[in-house]
């Protein structure tokens, strides 16, 4: 399973289309991975993204906690916070698309 997850199972060197009656070689490898192992792959990566976004929020509260009221911190440490959770509904909402489509 590993090995699938990590190099998609390569199942036959080169793929070929075939256009007419003639068949031709592409090049390009021929992957023999299912929608199961690419959601797996995708579910990982994006709750990866998604641990790293709650972090930065954290991070970016202490920053905002800790400020002692210093205008310029704190409008950094609000954008921050901003930013990171726009990243993250945008992480969710592909999430979310890629999903639906390979269902």
């Amino acid at each position: 399973m590993i090995g699938k997850i990590l190099f998609f199972g390569v199942s036959n060197p080169t793929a070929s289309i075939t256009i007419g009656s003639g068949s031709f070689n592409t090049g390009l490898p021929k992957v023999a991975a299912g929608t199961s192992e690419l959601q797996s792959i995708l579910s990982i990566t994006f709750g990866i993204i998604a641990a790293i976004t709650v972090l930065i929020i954290v991070v970016a509260g202490f920053k905002y906690v800790t400020s002692e009221g210093k205008s310029e911190n704190t409008a950094r440490a609000r954008e921050t916070i901003i930013y990171a959770v726009v990243g993250l509904v945008i992480s969710l909402s592909a999430e979310a698309i890629v999903a639906f489509v390979l269902k």
